[in-house]
């Protein structure tokens, strides 16, 4: 790959948005961008050449007057063979096709449609995305598709086939504090595929972590030589779409994807050493355990929190990650009991501090104290927030999430904070102030002890793998 003519694909100066026109419904993608700032030229395209949002159009890419890098197609699907000739001609780099209705559809002529549209682009020069995708969020280049994406830039680089599921993956991780290099919605993969944004990742100086959504692919041999040499150089976290019957035949009609066997892609997938998740919310997780956490030392970990019965979930959630919890020594031990009462608790490990929710700083001596220990490299702290008779509000919870942030930066260790069971509104606006607070601290922040668990350990074995 010539990295520095595809990373150009990523840097438009000027924008056609084909399609657009006063009707909202096609002038939404034209309101994105324009609220999100883009600093370059935007050209409206639609055939009356009617104004749209204040900005002159022009009836077709050709007639533009100035230079243009980047075209939107957001018209039927039979118009967009004469929208990238007129592409070609006006010398566009990279067309968006945010149109269905090609090889995914089923229907007759779908298929025909979009191989006329890809061996057009390909005679003319024009690199595309799609067709039926969302297109680029670039922050860099202030460039998104959706609203309320974040401005700030980050190290994560995404390449997904569904642009719904890439839209649930930015929100999500932004709410946790990732930030992205460029996330990529590329649908169809008549041209663009994840073989090429995956080789694009691996050499992105941008990105440091790369996470797939993949529902297919177009060439087995190429993306499996692509993706081993990319989880060579930087972690890689692989959502494989179509994993069972029901699946793939979604894939099929949502992309045009053939899904494949799943024995085949889970035994490429650790063959590769990557980090293979199986939901959205675990692709979140893990990149939080990546970026958020420098490896530990070792796997033998410390719980502590305030729940018995939440400590033994825990340790068993341990064993199945392949984390170790050893035993506390009787000097850490002594010095917890100095600490509280001995009543209700549990000194071993995991550690159980029970109804300490109004003694915030009893609970960070606490952690200082296991933190201290040498015989843990990682800390998991965890509190709920309706397993009491009492619910734990918003002033209850920040002076203890408070204390414990203060705790766990002056210790120093990999850590991760759980706060779970939110289900009433009031708890619910503890737990997103919790979660916004750990965000902004650069801690990872988990909704269960499980999924924290089970997160670490993924990464823990890919440490493992790399080695």
């Amino acid at each position: 790959m010539d990295y520095q003519r595809f990373d150009s694909l990523f840097h438009p100066s000027s924008i056609a948005m084909v399609g657009a026109s006063p009707n909202p419904a096609n002038s939404f993608m034209l309101n994105i961008i324009l609220k999100y700032g883009f600093r370059g030229k935007i050209y409206p395209v639609n055939s009356s050449g009617s104004e749209v949002l204040g900005l002159k159009a022009y009836t077709s890419v050709k007639e533009i007057p100035d230079t243009v890098d980047y075209a939107y197609l957001q018209v039927p699907a039979k118009a967009t063979v004469q929208v990238i000739q007129d592409c070609a001609a006006k010398k566009v780099k990279l067309a968006t096709i945010f149109t269905a209705g090609f090889g995914e559809s089923g229907i007759e002529g779908g298929s025909a449609l979009e191989h006329e549209v890809m061996n057009t682009a390909i005679k003319g020069g024009v690199r595309l995305l799609g067709p039926n995708c969302m297109g680029f969020y670039y922050p860099i280049a202030q460039l998104t598709y959706a609203y309320e994406f974040p401005r700030e830039s980050g190290p994560v680089g995404v390449l997904c086939q569904s642009g719904g599921n890439s839209m649930q993956l930015v929100r999500a991780a932004a709410y946790r504090g990732i930030r992205f290099s460029k996330v990529v919605s590329y649908g169809n993969a008549a041209d663009i595929n994840e073989s090429d944004l995956l080789e694009y990742f691996a050499e992105d100086p941008e990105t440091k972590v790369i996470i797939a959504y993949i529902e297919g692919v177009r060439e087995g041999k190429q993306f499996s030589d692509i993706l081993r040499a990319t989880a060579m150089v930087k972690p890689v976290i692989v959502l494989k779409g179509g994993r069972n019957e029901g699946g793939a035949v979604a894939a099929l009609s949502h992309t045009g994807s053939l899904a494949g066997s799943v024995k085949v892609w889970e035994s490429l997938l650790k063959q590769a050493n990557t980090l293979q998740v199986h939901s959205i919310d675990e692709c979140v997780d893990v990149a939080l355990a990546l970026l958020f956490m420098r490896p530990p030392a070792s796997r033998n970990a410390a719980i502590i929190g305030l729940g018995g019965g939440a400590a033994v979930l825990a340790a068993d959630d341990c064993y199945d990650a392949g984390l170790a919890l050893p035993p506390l020594p009787e000097k850490t031990k002594h010095e917890l009991k100095k600490i509280t009462r001995e009543a209700g608790k549990i000194f071993k490990n995991p550690i159980d501090l029970s109804d300490m929710y109004s003694f915030p700083d009893q609970v960070a001596h606490s952690i200082k104290v296991v933190g201290g220990w040498k015989g843990a490299d990682l800390l998991i702290t965890h509190f709920g927030l309706e397993v009491g008779p009492t619910i734990i509000g918003l002033k209850k919870v920040v002076p203890l999430a408070e204390a414990v942030l203060g705790a766990v930066k002056e210790v120093g260790k990999p850590t991760a904070m759980v706060v779970y069971a939110a289900y009433s509104d009031d708890a619910s606006q503890g737990f997103l102030k919790v979660q916004r607070m750990c965000a902004e601290a650069g801690l990872p922040f988990y909704p269960s002890v499980p999924r924290a668990i089970s997160a670490i350990g993924k990464v823990m074995n890919y440490y493992k793998r790399s080695l």
